[in-house]
């Protein structure tokens, strides 16, 4: 295809051509049709005078020659009259080889070996056609790493490795013995340049590798050198054409990465240096045959100047070969170096990447002689042979011929499928895919070549030292077993797996069929088979398992005697186990898909071993095999979960789940499945280990199997637990979203998922567990008794069963949690009647649930008994209605749901009942007929105990604002018994929970100062020293005082208190007021403010608590504030950086708010002595001098808070025909009790529930509707983030934000008597803004001690104590130094402790 062509050296050519002008012959230089060569590009430094050798270069590119052709002295490599060095003397041919993609042939003017028609030169006769094959070496497995970028040659990704190393010894099968150190067989030149013995550390520099000679030098000292066979002849200091091709191409792919930073392992340059080393007569064939050097081991050459024997002495070679490789020349430009190349289109330099083009190495067509061995015998030598020694060789000589055959197939392989398909235009598949196809596909098929290369190259060495009469081939193939060992059954067991991808691709890609159908025409044109490529890929499993036929008829027809037969016995035995190994790769990589993946232990061990095994071992090996193939089946549905569902999810589109949602859904369903991948990925291995190592009878698999359970622990306790949340999560999105229902039915197609759904896959990994246990049992009876897996075994059985046991809790308590999420999204409430129990809470949980009976409402029974189904969660009883529509079970709630905070048990030892047969029931008494006594007359009292109509009553008691007795019916006495023991538990369980994780905690600071007259004794006289009743507390207000003392205020019916907070002995009377209803602290102005029977009084609190009797307000003369009329109401509060008070009178019939701002410099004013009749009184005139009046508030407003202490707020639902006009109805017939901003709302609470509203409009603003409460609020108070509402019977706590029920607070006639008001001080900063709970209290309550307090006769209560509280927040507890931990300064402020003693109180004469 590629003819060659040469550069002449004729001296009398020279003379008359001009210098460095390249002349073109069409019959001296005629490049192939596939290979168009460029243009010519002169370097401006090639004008130099003198004549020009003729040079034929097939590519026309001229090069600059290095400044080492241009020597002053006449090196015998240069000539003074050219300028560059010239070939000389002899008549021979030399081909140099030009690294650059140019293969020159260098001949002197006498006759070249090579005639007009190189392709068909008749040379010695060789075994294999190496055409085409230079670019691989003959030695070393192939790196099986395939790229797009690759030559023709094979170089670059095909190629796996250079030659063999120079100087590893080689096998005496391959190359016969190793030769004497080379340090013996070095040769000095009278040359210094090539003095091996110098001591100079870069022993190259002097060394020209383009010129030829400095290469032969090179070559002569680092051949390696032995004694090699050939013809049964042995040859000392002799070397293979492999050994002269692999140290030319040591040297000169140095010089290439050094000097032209190319790296190339392309052997084709280095052979065509050798071929013109050879013509050039540097080294001769042994047997002096005419035969072109081949990069084999078939010839043996040594070097004219090696003497025989041992005698030291060396001849010297007067001449040495001669030219110049120009692809190694450097530019001789100035200005030229590796950074910046000259402009030279030629230059080296900047045309390094083409020294890695090289075109095919012209070949002779040769035809090996073991196609006919009969015909190349001496037939004297035949009569001699017995006929099975003719046979015998015969056989041989036609399996090495099968051999080439088969290495030949290999080469197509590469050179008509691999690479056009790597390097097809336009791609038959995406790069990224095709790479992984021809990975899947070809595997490494490769390695077999150069496996089998390996084999033909022994067999050529054997061949070469016996022939014609081959002694010993057994060992031979006994040594190319050694080395199948681990190339075969790789490929053989990758094949079925290769075969379908093969298959599968052929189907879907129309690009891959056409372009696969035009090689098989080529393949066609090349031979006279047509072979397809499935062809190829089968072709080493069927070549592997004809060795042993031809062995053992080698064998057959070995004398009896000649040690052969020992070797060959054992090659066929060697080459049968892999075999065996290769069957048995191919079950392991076929994970359980196809026809292999079902092999039993039966299938895959012959008879004869099964036969040789006992009953129980065999038994016992199954077991065994099936253990291992039970988890190559789990790890394949692992890696299905990846393949069909997560994989698939992430890369569809449009989106079967919404992107925002994919990762959570795939974390709560899929979890750690891949690390239980990881682990059984493992353990998977090590069994394969084992079972290439020791099958077909494995001894023990117990030590992987323990190792995996000990590390495999953690990710199934974190794995298990999970399955109900991922099998819940699976129903609900297949409920809920058509898509992702489509998509699971699509996957149960896929035909790796067996037809089973996404829950088969990921319950998958917890009856494996349970498979271990019993298929170790198995193992374990039927294993010796002298056995070690008598002991290793159940050490294996009690961690997995310790595992499965650990894992039960978290299993229970996540199908709770299950259940809780069922039980929340199937609740179902009538309109506007919806409670949040917050059931996804993570600490909720389902105590007990049953079936229950509830009597008809009316006398008649129409319908029966109403059956219902009542859930008891940890903090909620929820009654409910079961319906089941679509196989879905919903549950409609009958009524509203009971806190377990606000739930007593009132009866459960009621007798039974016989539920009435009539229509018209005698007795009319609803569910609680039964609570008082027995059974009502009519009811029907059974005659026996075990009457299936009885049912037994529970009376249980609702102490909510819809509450009461509610008395269900249990159709059995241990039912009733099981409800009363879980309802007790739950109450218990949620007291406890509660305590643990209270919002606020009740500080006393009055427990026995207060007290009232109980509803039994008789009406008493005012307080007084003999009586001390307090009257009803009303109110009360914080404040401290201008020298730090922390006091609190607290009126009631008989005055005002003032004492220490927290220490009720500190409580003093300081105003003899009747009937206080308010009192407020101006602390900035240190004014009191009281209303009393509705007048409103201002106090200087020097007055009232004196920090020194020499204070200057310490006789401070009170003001009344209002006028005339009566004041219902006051409030004080912060407007634009002003301080307010405004209070509320009636006017007829509406309502007159006045606006006072409180004057600095009149409150400080020393007071002056009273003129007026008044002054007797204590009081000054009507007209406060303290205030400065504004003007008053328009009276429109529904109801007014002051909020948030800085301005008046009003809102009120409209009455729009927009579905609120309920709610609108509904607001005007509850009494209103506060309104709070919350962020852009308002929050309007009335007695029953509350509603949020936009700040604008006054729309409701939130979808959950209505937030109801469990009680009747009384008053409502606000402590960010939680709402308080207070009930005569309990402290209802929720939060502002989510309406949740957060804290019952019970007691007894408890009353709220300071919501946070009735100071000037401003809010605490950031507490709304930034959702942090402020830790200062902001709510006073008061409620009637749980006994009253008796007095004079034992037993007769003459007053009950009221017991007063302020609301401390409690604060989480977080360990030291936790993420998320607040500063201690946030919440856990420095309080100054109560005194020893109480406070200066001024006592005041009663001036009413």
């Amino acid at each position: 295809m590629f003819d060659d062509f040469s550069i002449d050296h004729g001296p009398d050519d020279m003379k008359n051509r001009p210098s460095h002008r390249p002349q073109q012959s069409s019959e001296q230089f005629r490049p192939a049709d596939a290979y168009p060569q460029p243009h010519a590009r002169l370097h401006p430094n090639d004008g130099i005078n003198g004549p020009a050798p003729s040079a034929r270069v097939n590519d026309l590119r001229h090069r600059p020659s290095s400044s080492s052709d241009y020597i002053p002295n006449y090196h015998q490599d240069a000539d003074p009259k050219l300028g560059r060095a010239i070939s000389t003397g002899s008549t021979t041919s030399s081909y140099v080889a030009d690294s650059l993609g140019r293969n020159v042939s260098v001949t002197t003017a006498a006759t070249s070996y090579t005639d007009s028609d190189s392709s068909t030169a008749k040379v010695g006769p060789t075994m294999l056609s190496r055409e085409g094959s230079y670019g691989f070496p003959s030695a070393g497995p192939s790196a099986l790493k395939y790229s797009h970028g690759h030559s023709d040659s094979g170089s670059g990704g095909f190629q796996g490795g250079s030659a063999d190393s120079l100087a590893r010894a080689r096998p005496s099968v391959y190359s016969g013995a190793p030769g004497p150190p080379l340090g013996d067989q070095e040769e000095e030149d009278d040359d210094d340049y090539f003095d091996s013995e110098s001591d100079d550390p870069d022993p190259d520099r002097f060394v020209n590798f383009s010129l030829l000679s400095h290469l032969a030098v090179r070559l002569r000292d680092k051949v390696p050198r032995g004694t090699h066979v050939k013809s049964s002849i042995p040859y000392p200091r002799a070397f293979t054409g492999k050994d002269i091709v692999s140290t030319i191409q040591s040297q000169i792919q140095r010089e290439l990465l050094i000097n032209h930073g190319v790296s190339t392992t392309d052997r084709r340059a280095a052979l065509q240096v050798a071929r013109s080393l050879q013509q050039q007569l540097f080294f001769y064939e042994v047997e002096w045959g005419q035969k072109l050097l081949q990069d084999g081991v078939e010839d043996v050459y040594m070097f004219l100047d090696d003497l025989e024997g041992n005698s030291e002495a060396h001849r010297e070679r007067e001449e040495l070969p001669t030219a110049v490789i120009t692809s190694l020349t450097r530019c001789y430009a100035s200005g030229c170096n590796e950074d910046d190349p000259c402009y030279s289109f030629a230059c080296p330099r900047r045309q390094a990447g083409g020294i890695v083009d090289l075109g095919p190495v012209a070949e002779p067509e040769v035809h090996h002689q073991t196609e006919d061995w009969l015909s190349t015998v001496d037939p004297g030598i035949l009569h001699t042979l017995p006929e099975s020694e003719v046979h015998r060789q015969t056989i041989i000589y036609k399996t090495i011929t099968q051999e080439e055959q088969y290495v030949q197939d290999l080469d197509t392989v590469e050179a008509l499928f691999i690479r056009p398909l790597l390097k097809a235009s336009p791609p038959v598949m995406p790069a990224n895919k095709l790479d992984e196809f021809v990975e899947e596909v070809f595997g490494n098929i490769l390695d077999l070549r150069e496996c089998n290369r390996r084999l033909v190259e022994a067999m050529y060495v054997r061949q070469r030292e016996q022939a014609p009469i081959i002694q010993r081939i057994g060992d031979v193939f006994l040594e190319a077993a050694r080395e199948f060992r681990f190339a075969y059954p790789t490929y053989v067991g990758h094949l079925p797996l290769a075969e379908k991808r093969f298959k599968d691709e052929i189907e879907s890609n129309a690009d891959l069929r056409l372009f696969l159908e035009e090689c098989s025409r080529q393949s066609k044109q090349q031979e006279a088979r047509r072979l397809d490529l499935k062809h190829f890929l089968s072709r080493p499993s069927e070549h592997l398992q004809k060795y042993p036929i031809a062995l053992e008829a080698i064998m057959k027809e070995t004398t009896e005697g000649n040690p052969d037969a020992y070797y060959l016995a054992e090659a066929i035995e060697a080459i049968r186990n892999l075999q065996n190994v290769a069957q048995l790769r191919t079950f392991q990589t076929a994970m359980g898909k196809g026809p292999t993946g079902k092999w039993e232990w039966h299938d895959i061990v012959a008879k004869d071993v099964r036969e040789s095994l006992s009953k129980a071992e065999a038994k016992r090996q199954s077991i065994i095999f099936e253990l291992i193939k039970g988890e190559m089946a789990y790890v394949r549905d692992l890696e299905n979960i990846e393949l069909i569902y997560i994989q698939a999810l992430r890369e569809s589109d449009p989106p079967v789940i919404g992107r925002e949602r994919l990762n959570g859904f795939i974390t709560d369903v899929f979890h750690n499945f891949a690390e239980l991948h990881s682990h059984h990925r493992k353990l998977l291995n090590q069994l394969h280990d084992i079972q290439r190592d020791e099958h077909p009878v494995i001894r023990s698999i117990t030590a992987p199997l323990f190792d995996a359970a000990l590390n495999f622990r953690d990710a199934y306790m974190e794995y298990i637990p999970n399955y109900p949340i991922a099998a819940y999560r699976i129903d609900d999105e297949m409920a809920n979203n058509i898509d992702f229902k489509t998509f699971v039915d699509q996957c149960i197609r896929h035909p790796d998922a067996h037809r089973l759904d996404m829950k088969n896959f990921i319950n998958r990994p917890i009856p494996r567990l349970l498979r271990y246990e019993l298929l170790l049992k198995g193992i374990m009876d039927e294993t010796p008794a002298s056995h070690e897996d008598r002991e290793a075994i159940p050490q294996v059985l009690e961690i997995i069963k310790a595992l499965g046991k650990e894992t039960e809790p978290g299993v229970q308590s996540a199908k709770q949690k299950v259940q809780l999420w069922c039980y929340n999204s199937n609740l179902q409430f009538k309109p506007n009647e919806s409670v949040d129990m917050d059931l996804l809470n993570e600490n909720r949980s389902l105590i007990h649930a049953g079936k229950l009976l509830r009597q008809p409402d009316t006398g008649f029974e129409w319908n029966g008994w109403t059956e219902l189904f009542v859930l008891l969660f940890d903090n909620y009883l929820v009654m409910t209605k079961t319906k089941e529509k679509d196989g879905v079970t919903k549950y409609n709630v009958n009524r509203r749901p009971i806190p377990l905070d606000l739930l007593t048990l009132a009866s459960f030892t009621d007798p039974p009942t016989q539920r009435s047969t009539s229509i018209l029931r005698l007795g009319l008494g609803g569910g609680n007929r039964h609570v008082e006594g027995g059974p009502s007359p009519g009811s029907g009292v059974p005659d026996t105990a075990n009457d299936s109509r009885l049912v037994y009553p529970c009376t249980i008691h609702y102490n909510g604002r819809l509450g009461g007795l509610h008395t269900l019916f249990t159709e059995s006495q241990q039912a009733r018994a099981e409800w009363k023991q879980k309802l007790d538990e739950a109450i218990g369980l949620r007291k406890v929970v509660q305590e643990s994780n209270k919002v606020f905690e009740l500080e006393p600071l009055s427990t026995d100062t207060f007290l009232v007259p109980s509803i039994s004794s008789a009406a008493v006289p005012s307080w007084n020293h003999e009586n001390s009743s307090t009257g009803k507390v009303t109110c009360s207000v914080p404040f401290t005082t201008a020298d730090g003392r922390p006091l609190v205020a607290i009126g009631c019916a008989e005055g005002v208190w003032i004492g220490f907070r927290h220490d009720s002995r500190s409580m003093r009377r300081v105003l003899h007021l009747k009937m206080v209803t308010q009192c407020a602290m101006l602390e900035d102005f240190g004014m009191f403010l009281v209303l009393a029977d509705k007048a409103l009084f201002a106090y200087h609190i020097e007055a009232l608590v004196p920090s020194s009797p020499q204070s200057a307000h310490t006789s401070q003369t009170p003001q009344r504030v209002n006028g005339t009329r009566d004041v219902h109401f006051f409030s004080v509060g912060n407007q634009g950086g002003r301080t307010l008070v405004i209070y509320m009178k009636k006017k007829g019939l509406d309502s007159v708010f006045r606006v006072l701002e409180p004057v600095v410099e009149k409150i400080n004013e020393r007071s002056k002595t009273p003129a007026s009749f008044t002054s007797r009184f204590g009081i000054r005139p009507a007209r406060s001098e303290w205030f400065r009046f504004m003007s008053p508030l328009p009276p429109t407003y529904p109801f007014l808070r002051f909020n948030h202490h800085s301005s008046f707020k009003s809102v009120t639902i409209p009455l729009r025909d927009d579905g609120y006009e309920r709610l609108a109805k509904r607001g005007e017939s509850c009494r209103p009790m506060g309104m709070f901003r919350v962020e852009n709302e308002f929050l309007l609470c009335y007695d029953g529930y509350s509603v949020s509203t936009s700040t604008k409009h006054g729309a409701p603003s939130r979808n959950t509707g209505t937030i109801e409460w469990e009680g009747t609020a009384e008053r409502v108070a606000i402590h960010w983030p939680y709402i308080l509402l207070f009930d005569s019977r309990f402290i209802e706590v929720r939060h502002v934000s989510s309406g949740l029920l957060a804290q019952i607070i019970p007691g007894n006639e408890i009353r709220c008597i300071w919501d946070g008001r009735g100071t000037c001080a401003p809010p605490s900063i950031g507490s709304e803004s930034s959702q942090q709970m402020s830790p200062d209290p902001r709510i006073h309550c008061v409620m009637a001690a749980p006994e009253p307090v008796l007095h004079g006769a034992v037993g007769r209560p003459r007053s009950v104590a009221q017991h007063v509280f302020e609301l401390t927040p409690t604060m989480p507890l977080y360990p030291p130094g936790a993420p998320g931990s607040p500063d201690n300064s946030t919440y856990f402020q420095q309080q100054t402790v109560s005194p020893p003693q109480s406070p200066n109180l001024l006592p005041m004469a009663s001036w009413r």
